[in-house]
């Protein structure tokens, strides 16, 4: 090289497990919660909803330590994320691209084909990672939280197959036969 660079260090990635969520999880999930939201759900929060029969938690985990998790619930032709987040600490880590590829891994065409999840206006920051993940604002959901007058933005993922690439047709051909 003739001129010097500053070498760019590389994007880390960190490999995580993710699991369902047991109860022992809880205080990690919590601290997370904290530390993640202005009005976070309390224990309670995450009990009521986890006891219903479509409501599934999930947890990714680094070295024995919880580090991000997500609430979902399973409808019929879609999954709905509830709750979402990763430790500040291991943030822009790929923790969460993982937890989202997770979901996508579970859609189809036959059965679930989209995600669904609400997010805050003020949280430019997860919609910027939902964005890139591959989601979509589909419409704002006026004065939606119980907590403030804020809006949300209602963002989509919807399933796509890999299709083979099309080729232009000769109908002459076709027709000539």
């Amino acid at each position: 090289m003739s001129r010097q660079q500053e070498p760019t260090p590389p994007q880390q990635d960190t490999p995580v497990h993710i699991r369902w969520m047991i109860r022992r999880d809880m205080p990690e999930v919590l601290g997370i919660e904290k530390g993640s939201f202005e009005f976070p759900w309390t224990e309670e929060d995450f009990i009521r909803c986890l006891r219903q029969r479509n409501c599934i938690g999930m947890v990714a985990e680094r070295d024995d330590q919880v580090v991000g998790f997500m609430i979902y619930e399973l409808h019929k032709n879609q999954l709905h994320i509830l709750n979402f987040a990763v430790a500040p600490a291991m943030r822009r880590l790929h923790v969460g691209v993982q937890m989202v590829d997770k979901l996508i891994g579970k859609l189809s065409p036959q059965r679930r084909n989209r995600i669904l999840l609400e997010v805050r206006e003020t949280n430019l920051d997860a919609q910027l990672f939902f964005r890139k993940a591959g989601f979509r604002a589909v419409s704002v959901l006026r004065d939606y939280y119980d907590d403030t007058t804020e809006d949300a933005y209602l963002m989509q993922y919807r399933y796509q197959a890999v299709q083979e690439a099309e080729f232009p047709v000769n109908r002459i051909a076709r027709l000539a036969g």
